[in-house]
């Protein structure tokens, strides 16, 4: 719009207005930028718009002239005035933040600045210490160079002449200091005081005391004079300023410190100079020096080891390999400290006998259901509390013959041993086996004569039996207790277990739970869900959660203990047998756990005892000789092997089946077991199996998918058993196949030699007659002169009249020719064999 309109432009009075603001940077750094504000517009409504405008609309919301109603005009002046309000507020926040960012650059300078002065302050104090230190020295020497020369000129006054002591007094007075000279005058206090100002305004001047070095130049004259007595040699004056450098900063050469090193019987030179605390570097340079080029990750014996530590000022101690199994406790236990604890009973007897039902009986359970057949392949532990409140510990023993090492096993941690025996079967082999094993441990035995309620029980029968091995029992007038139970009625239980009760009460069973646990491991396995697990039988001592423990080549905390019936407990003390999770690896049945006190010492004694393990397989699978090497490499040759993996759910099946594979075979071939574990059937089994061309047996365990994937893919046969008897079995049958046949002779006839022909195209042909059997073509043949065989082979040919015959009956003529033989003689005999090939099998 324009002027001419009439009309005037709307517009902001005054205009844009510029102004200053003050912009803050890092470090302190200000400045001043000019700037530009513009005013908003802001529309008031002028007096009386509303009533004005409210003639065309009584609603008073009609359009203005200009088209903006009052609803819209209050709206907008609401919205101005809430934009103004925020940038007000929005400025303020900005000048605080500002104010707040100042003060913090602020504050961080003058940290730094209070850091920098007090560094510099620290630096300064410790000069002026040396300074002043250096200056005590300097006053020392000063001080004890005049009374040197003081007792020189004493000493040289007697020796002056007589006539010459008028002339002597002035240089006597002359070399004599007045009284009080030793301490300084003031005279001789201001040079000094103005020389320590000069050093401590840092001013260094050329010439310097005696204690230093000499000042100037050094003259002929002085050189030659031996003026200042004996100067100090430059590696003397390095020497002293080290010394005096080193006090400042408060590092001043320690004494040596004298250890004591414990020497192995070899050791690396790196740990050797970290047990003296020695700089590696130096001790290789003390072996070269003695003529061994080693560097820090060579071992040296220890009689070297000993003549580098005195060379270095230290101690040996001496110590074998085996030192690491001292940390074990071994002590034995003060009377006051041992409590009683619940007897071990040890179940024995042969197989099918009845033991496992007869602990069922006790227990009021049923075990026999989960073992394969009904026979127990693994060590059983239960505790069990009689109705009278006794505490009993059982463990139930296989009694197949392959399960011998186990059942010894049994016997070394049992208190009393049941043997079971039926009493329809009598005495039985493994019965004679348990005796032994119990003779052998030294504890009482309690016969418990099964089976009882069957017709042909005969319980006399087996009392006599046992005579003949040396078990008198009480119904014989002897001392060995015999219990008639049934398993099955439940009849004779409670005798027995006052049995048991009253051998414990004479045995006195004792133990010390207030101290490190120590245990024998029943039986371990690897579990799918919980790793390796370990049958503990706790021996003495209490075996807590979290302790750290080493049995036999593997070591570990203990993460869980679980008690017969599937519980967690927290404890286990003297004669509770409990699981044990948390081992790094699965250890051998039979196995002694000790609990340690740090996992570096279980894991010392662990290494130790593996390396000791496979030094000793090394040694017995090595050859020492040469000849030995040779006879090893000809058997080898002359024997055929089956080799076998072999996989079980629990160590004790496996070293019983390992077992077993070394009984079958003869001299002509055997079975050998590649690898024996616990677990399942994994990939690296099946490729073992291929590389070796063997098969794998799994015992109660299975494959799983990639193995079974693998086995197909290379051909590997797994066979899966569950009874111990139909693996034996097998792996029996397949070795026999490996032995050769066995080649019987079968004699068939004999023949004199009548005459000798020669025929043209043949040769000698010999003119015969069967006296005994017969004669036939396919048959081997032996010529015999004077008894005696001179040629062994087959027939050429065999005729009689002219005609190629088969066989030849006793009585008859005919006519024979050797195979490329032709020394036959009229009066010779020749015998006729057959050769037949016979199966052979291993027993």
């Amino acid at each position: 719009m324009s002027d001419n309109d009439g009309k005037k432009t709307l517009g902001l009075r005054g205009g844009s207005r510029s102004g200053n603001v003050k912009q803050s940077f890092s470090h302190g750094r200000t400045k001043n930028v000019v700037v530009e504000t513009k005013r908003k517009r802001v529309v008031v409504p002028k007096p009386g718009a509303a009533k004005s405008g409210g003639g065309g609309n009584q609603t008073g919301g009609g359009p203005r002239p200009g088209g903006i109603s009052d609803a819209e005009l209050a709206r907008r002046l609401k919205a101005v005035q809430a934009a103004k309000a925020r940038e007000v507020e929005e400025a303020a926040q900005r000048e605080a933040e500002e104010k707040a960012r100042a003060e913090e650059r602020e504050r961080m300078r003058a940290e730094k600045e209070a850091k920098e002065r007090e560094q510099r302050e620290a630096e300064e104090k410790a000069r002026q210490k040396a300074e002043e230190e250096e200056r005590r020295q300097r006053e020392a020497q000063e001080e004890a160079a005049r009374e040197a020369a003081l007792k020189k000129a004493e000493a040289a006054k007697p020796a002056a002449a007589a006539p010459a002591a008028g002339a002597a007094a002035p240089a006597e007075r002359t070399a004599r200091p007045a009284p009080g000279a030793n301490k300084p005058g003031p005279q001789a206090a201001q040079p000094r005081k103005a020389e320590r100002e000069r050093e401590e305004r840092g001013r260094s001047t050329r010439g310097r005391d005696d204690s230093g070095r000499r000042a100037g130049k050094l003259t002929l004259n002085q050189a030659l004079s031996g003026e200042g007595g004996r100067q100090k040699s430059m590696a003397a004056m390095k020497r002293k300023q080290e010394r005096a450098r080193q006090k400042a900063m408060g590092t001043q050469q320690r004494e040596k410190i004298v250890r004591d090193v414990q020497v192995p019987e070899t050791i690396v030179v790196s740990e050797l100079a970290n047990r003296m605390a020695e700089r590696v570097a130096d001790v290789v340079k003390s072996l070269m020096q003695m003529g061994m080029m080693v560097t820090q990750n060579q071992t040296i014996d220890q009689d070297t080891a000993e003549l580098i530590i005195e060379e270095f000022g230290h101690r040996i101690q001496r110590v074998s390999d085996s030192d690491v199994e001292d940390v074990i406790q071994t002590e034995t236990d003060k009377a006051e400290d041992l409590k009683p604890r619940p007897p071990v009973i040890t179940i024995m007897g042969h197989v099918d006998h009845g033991k496992t039902s007869l602990l069922d009986a006790i227990r009021k359970t049923k075990v026999t259901a989960g073992e394969a057949g009904g026979i127990t392949q693994h060590i059983g532990a239960y505790q069990v509390t009689t109705e009278s409140g006794a505490v009993l510990s059982f463990l139930d023993t296989p009694g197949h013959a392959a399960f011998t090492s186990m059942r010894s096993r049994g016997a070394q941690v049992t208190d009393i041993v049941v043997l079971v025996v039926a009493a329809d079967d009598s005495v039985m082999p493994q019965t004679v086996e348990a005796i032994n094993h119990a003779k052998a441990a030294k504890v009482p035995m309690i016969i418990a004569i099964n089976k009882i309620d069957k017709h042909e029980a005969n319980p006399t029968k087996v009392r006599t039996e046992l005579l003949q091995h040396e078990v008198v029992v009480e119904a014989m007038s002897g001392e060995v207790q015999d219990v008639e139970v049934s398993a099955h009625t439940g009849q004779g239980l409670d005798e027995l277990l006052e049995a048991i009760a009253l051998q414990a009460e004479i045995l006195e069973l004792t133990a010390n739970p207030d101290r490190a646990a120590q245990g024998a491991v029943i039986e371990a396995q690897l579990d799918v869900g919980r790793g390796p697990v370990a049958t503990v039988l706790v021996q003495t001592g209490t075996l807590r959660q979290g302790d750290i423990f080493v049995v036999g080549e593997q070591y570990g905390r203990v993460r869980a203990l679980v008690n017969d019936k599937g519980e967690r407990v927290p404890e286990a003390g003297p004669s509770v047998p409990v699981e044990v999770l948390g081992l790094n690896g699965t250890p051998e049945a039979g196995d002694v756990l000790n609990v340690v006190e740090t996992e570096a010492q279980a894991r010392e004694i662990a290494e130790y005892r593996a390396q000791a393990a496979k030094d000793k397989r090394a040694a017995a699978g090595a050859a020492t000789t040469l000849e030995q090497l040779m006879q090893k490499a000809k058997d080898d040759k002359d024997v055929s092997e089956l080799p076998i993996l072999v996989k079980a759910d629990v160590q004790g099946s496996a070293e019983a089946i390992v077992q077993a594979m070394e009984k079958i075979g003869n001299d002509e071939v055997r079975v050998r077991v590649l690898h024996s574990g616990v677990g399942a059937i994994t990939e690296s089994d099946v490729g073992l199996a291929e590389a070796s061309g063997a098969p794998v047996f799994g015992f109660n365990v299975r494959a799983n998918a990639p193995a079974r994937n693998s086995a197909n893919q290379k051909g590997v046969e797994i066979r899966y058993y569950s009874v111990i008897y139909d693996l034996v079995d097998d792996v029996k049958a397949a070795a026999s196949g490996l032995l050769s046949a066995e080649i019987r002779e079968k004699f068939i006839g004999y023949a004199e030699i009548k005459e000798v022909f020669k025929v043209s195209n043949v040769g000698k042909v010999a003119g015969c007659l069967v006296t005994e059997g017969v004669a036939r073509r396919s048959a081997g043949v032996r010529l015999l002169r004077d008894n005696v065989v001179i040629h062994e082979g087959t027939l050429k040919t065999l005729k009689r009249f002219k005609d190629e015959v088969s066989e030849v009956q006793s009585g008859q003529e005919c006519g024979m020719a050797f195979e490329a033989y032709d020394d036959i003689r009229p009066r010779d005999v020749i015998e006729i064999f057959e050769r037949e090939e016979v199966i052979r099998t291993l027993d």
